[in-house]
Protein backbone atom coordinates (compact mmCIF):
# COMPACT_ATOMS: atom_id res chain seq x y z
CA UNK A 1 0.00 0.00 0.00
CA UNK A 2 1.31 3.28 -0.55
CA UNK A 3 0.63 6.66 0.47
CA UNK A 4 0.48 10.06 -0.97
CA UNK A 5 3.33 11.43 -1.11
CA UNK A 6 2.93 15.03 -2.78
CA UNK A 7 2.54 18.35 -0.06
CA UNK A 8 -1.22 18.81 -1.72
CA UNK A 9 -2.20 15.11 -1.44
CA UNK A 10 -1.06 14.78 2.22
CA UNK A 11 -2.87 18.06 2.83
CA UNK A 12 -5.88 16.77 1.15
CA UNK A 13 -6.01 13.72 3.22
CA UNK A 14 -5.66 15.70 7.08
CA UNK A 15 -8.53 17.98 5.75
CA UNK A 16 -10.57 15.02 4.89
CA UNK A 17 -9.92 13.48 7.86
CA UNK A 18 -10.35 16.64 10.13
CA UNK A 19 -14.15 16.59 8.17
CA UNK A 20 -15.13 13.47 8.89
CA UNK A 21 -13.98 13.98 12.59
CA UNK A 22 -15.84 17.56 13.37
CA UNK A 23 -19.18 15.57 11.54
CA UNK A 24 -19.12 12.92 14.02
CA UNK A 25 -18.59 15.21 17.10
CA UNK A 26 -21.19 17.69 15.47
CA UNK A 27 -23.48 14.32 15.09
CA UNK A 28 -22.74 13.51 18.66
CA UNK A 29 -23.29 17.19 20.48
CA UNK A 30 -26.80 17.51 18.71
CA UNK A 31 -28.04 14.15 19.70
CA UNK A 32 -30.91 14.51 21.99
CA UNK A 33 -30.28 13.85 26.13
CA UNK A 34 -32.15 10.88 26.84
CA UNK A 35 -34.45 11.27 29.73
CA UNK A 36 -35.29 9.20 32.97
CA UNK A 37 -38.01 8.63 34.69
CA UNK A 38 -38.21 8.67 38.17
CA UNK A 39 -41.48 6.85 39.48
CA UNK A 40 -41.72 7.22 43.28
CA UNK A 41 -45.46 5.28 44.32
CA UNK A 42 -43.66 4.81 47.95
CA UNK A 43 -44.09 7.39 50.29
CA UNK A 44 -43.87 8.33 53.87
CA UNK A 45 -43.68 4.71 55.28
CA UNK A 46 -40.25 3.72 53.10
CA UNK A 47 -38.22 6.87 53.27
CA UNK A 48 -35.52 5.08 52.18
CA UNK A 49 -37.07 4.46 48.42
CA UNK A 50 -38.44 8.07 48.30
CA UNK A 51 -34.69 9.50 49.59
CA UNK A 52 -33.08 7.00 47.00
CA UNK A 53 -35.09 8.36 44.36
CA UNK A 54 -34.36 12.21 44.94
CA UNK A 55 -31.36 11.28 45.30
CA UNK A 56 -31.02 9.91 41.80
CA UNK A 57 -33.17 12.44 40.04
CA UNK A 58 -30.80 14.75 41.34
CA UNK A 59 -27.72 13.12 40.26
CA UNK A 60 -29.11 12.13 37.10
CA UNK A 61 -30.24 16.08 36.09
CA UNK A 62 -26.98 16.78 35.91
CA UNK A 63 -26.40 15.20 32.32
CA UNK A 64 -30.04 14.21 31.57
CA UNK A 65 -33.56 15.63 31.04
CA UNK A 66 -35.44 14.12 34.38
CA UNK A 67 -39.32 13.78 35.33
CA UNK A 68 -40.17 13.05 38.81
CA UNK A 69 -43.70 11.38 39.72
CA UNK A 70 -45.34 11.01 42.28
CA UNK A 71 -48.27 8.51 42.56
CA UNK A 72 -50.25 6.03 44.81
CA UNK A 73 -48.54 6.43 48.30
CA UNK A 74 -45.81 8.21 46.82
CA UNK A 75 -48.16 11.97 46.65
CA UNK A 76 -47.91 12.09 50.53
CA UNK A 77 -44.21 13.20 49.68
CA UNK A 78 -45.25 16.43 47.70
CA UNK A 79 -47.88 17.43 50.07
CA UNK A 80 -47.53 20.96 51.70
CA UNK A 81 -48.24 19.33 55.08
CA UNK A 82 -45.82 16.04 54.32
CA UNK A 83 -42.98 15.48 57.07
CA UNK A 84 -39.58 16.12 55.92
CA UNK A 85 -38.42 12.70 55.75
CA UNK A 86 -34.65 11.30 56.77
CA UNK A 87 -32.58 8.25 56.33
CA UNK A 88 -29.19 7.31 56.88
CA UNK A 89 -27.00 9.66 54.58
CA UNK A 90 -29.31 10.81 52.46
CA UNK A 91 -30.18 14.65 51.73
CA UNK A 92 -34.15 15.39 53.68
CA UNK A 93 -36.92 15.09 51.24
CA UNK A 94 -37.95 18.61 51.46
CA UNK A 95 -34.29 20.38 50.85
CA UNK A 96 -34.11 17.22 47.82
CA UNK A 97 -37.21 18.61 46.10
CA UNK A 98 -35.87 22.19 46.48
CA UNK A 99 -33.12 21.52 44.82
CA UNK A 100 -34.94 19.70 42.05
CA UNK A 101 -37.41 22.18 41.37
CA UNK A 102 -34.97 24.81 41.34
CA UNK A 103 -32.81 22.78 38.71
CA UNK A 104 -35.97 23.09 36.56
CA UNK A 105 -36.88 19.48 37.02
CA UNK A 106 -40.80 18.83 36.34
CA UNK A 107 -41.81 17.16 40.10
CA UNK A 108 -45.49 16.11 39.06
CA UNK A 109 -48.24 14.09 41.49
CA UNK A 110 -50.61 11.72 40.21
CA UNK A 111 -54.19 13.64 39.92
CA UNK A 112 -56.60 10.45 40.91
CA UNK A 113 -54.10 9.87 44.05
CA UNK A 114 -54.46 13.17 45.08
CA UNK A 115 -58.34 12.75 45.06
CA UNK A 116 -57.85 9.37 46.41
CA UNK A 117 -55.78 10.33 49.28
CA UNK A 118 -58.49 13.41 49.89
CA UNK A 119 -56.41 16.00 48.82
CA UNK A 120 -55.96 18.74 45.59
CA UNK A 121 -53.55 20.40 43.87
CA UNK A 122 -53.73 23.22 46.22
CA UNK A 123 -52.58 20.80 48.78
CA UNK A 124 -49.40 20.38 46.77
CA UNK A 125 -46.04 22.09 47.66
CA UNK A 126 -45.25 24.91 45.81
CA UNK A 127 -43.23 23.73 42.12
CA UNK A 128 -45.33 20.78 42.32
CA UNK A 129 -47.75 20.49 39.37
CA UNK A 130 -50.28 17.93 38.64
CA UNK A 131 -49.48 15.35 36.42
CA UNK A 132 -51.16 15.27 32.11
CA UNK A 133 -49.52 12.56 30.40
CA UNK A 134 -48.22 15.19 27.72
CA UNK A 135 -45.55 16.28 30.14
CA UNK A 136 -44.54 12.46 30.24
CA UNK A 137 -43.62 12.47 26.71
CA UNK A 138 -42.63 15.90 26.04
CA UNK A 139 -39.99 16.20 29.10
CA UNK A 140 -37.11 14.55 26.74
CA UNK A 141 -36.44 14.26 23.11
CA UNK A 142 -33.98 11.42 23.43
CA UNK A 143 -35.31 7.52 24.29
CA UNK A 144 -36.57 7.24 28.21
CA UNK A 145 -35.35 5.63 30.95
CA UNK A 146 -37.58 4.55 33.98
CA UNK A 147 -36.56 4.22 37.52
CA UNK A 148 -39.19 2.85 39.67
CA UNK A 149 -38.76 3.06 43.95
Amino acid sequence: MSFPKSPRSVLATVALALTVSAQVLWAEDSAPRDGVFVHVSHGVEDPHRVLMALNMAQLMAESRDVLVYFDVQGVEVVLQSAPDLTFSHFPASKAQLQKLIAMGVGVYACPGCLKAAGKTPADLMPGVKVADKDAFFSFTKGRILTLDY
